[in-house]
């Protein structure tokens, strides 16, 4: 995976709630086994209209935001368990979802696919969607070594929450082999040096 230690972007405002992950990748794209190509689908059915056309009015289309940060409506990923769903975000561009609340299961296969999923709290959210909205070329800055948050136009970092070990990960580009296998040299010495064995 991509290594991840700060992030600069604009960001793609989705203030919609309780997007679930059929809505972010509908299931009947669910047919390939590796990651590639399922970003030209993300939100497919809120993208495009039924003859394949882009829809003028969705946020994507409209040519006003961009950027590898999406901020989202609270409770982000809800639904079923497919990790397409990460896989089409982090194939879209996208790097971060800023989000006031995670469904467990999508935070999971996120953090697993190199995709940062930042909680902040419901009136952070609403303050950066109505800055995004009223000014797309607002600049985030992600800074994951620091946990925090910087809105620069604010002149305010805002600090957040990630478990230890995925913070690890991402920082490296680790998944989760790569993890151990970069912990060999301790497993090795760990081994030698214990007085019994099976």
């Amino acid at each position: 995976m991509e290594k991840f230690e700060v992030l600069q972007s604009t960001a793609v405002p989705l203030p919609i709630e309780n997007i679930d992950t059929d809505q972010i990748i509908p299931a009947r794209f669910l047919k390939a086994t590796s990651r590639e190509g399922f970003g030209e689908n993300l939100f497919r059915d809120w993208r495009f209209d039924n003859a394949g056309q882009p829809k003028a009015d969705f946020v994507m289309n409209t040519g006003r935001y961009s950027g590898k940060i999406l901020v989202a409506g609270k409770n982000f990923g809800c639904g079923s368990s497919r990790e397409h769903a990460a896989w089409a975000i982090y194939d879209a561009g996208f790097k971060v979802v800023i989000s006031s609340f995670f469904a467990d299961i999508f935070k999971g296969n996120a953090l697993n696919n190199g995709l940062l999923p930042l909680q902040v709290s419901d009136e952070v959210l609403a303050r950066l969607l109505a800055q995004i909205e009223q000014d797309p070329q607002t600049t985030l800055v992600v800074n994951l070594v620091n946990q925090e948050l910087e809105v620069p136009v604010w002149e305010e970092k805002i600090s957040f929450e990630i478990d230890a070990y995925k913070k690890e990960c991402l920082i490296n580009g680790y998944d989760d082999i790569d993890f151990l296998v970069n912990q060999k040299e301790a497993i090795e010495q760990y081994e030698s040096n214990r007085p019994w064995a099976y």
